[in-house]
């Protein structure tokens, strides 16, 4: 896996590349003295953790069957000063689904995701604390054990 960042400005903007051609713009805000034109490094980290926890839960839920009409997730990182950087101390994740789901089933998902399939979680998992919930039709979940 390789991906390569041209600076688009003279302050931040920078435009990041694939292998495959997918473009991905980052910047630094304004009160840091970017341009705002992208997200910044650290919201695409909490970007991936939403994207990769939804590949895996939709690839579970569609293997067993399971009709999702809506899928959606916020994600929010608590971050804390350690020396000159504030890494995520903590990231809280929020699913939201739709349709003819058995709850157990996206509950279920949810979890494996997390403890078990997800690159982006797992890379992040020793330096924060990763809590997650699913809503499922508007009906928030209990854990599974």
């Amino acid at each position: 896996m390789k991906v390569t960042l041209n600076r688009v400005n003279d302050a931040f903007h920078f435009k990041l590349k694939n292998e495959r051609g997918h473009v991905v713009d980052v910047d630094s805000r304004a009160e840091f003295g970017g341009s705002d034109l992208g997200a910044s490094p650290m919201e695409l980290v909490l970007m991936g953790v939403a994207g990769c926890s939804a590949i895996d839960m939709i690839s579970i839920l569609k293997k067993q069957r399971q009709e999702i009409t809506s899928f959606n997730a916020e994600v929010e990182g608590e971050r804390v000063k350690v020396g000159e950087a504030t890494p995520f101390k903590e990231i809280n994740v929020v699913f939201y689904l739709e349709g003819d789901i058995n709850p157990e089933k996206a509950q279920r998902a949810a979890q494996l995701s997390f403890e078990k399939y997800c690159s982006v979680s797992k890379t992040i998992e020793p330096t924060a604390t990763i809590n997650y919930k699913v809503v499922l039709n508007n009906t928030e979940l209990e854990k599974v054990n």
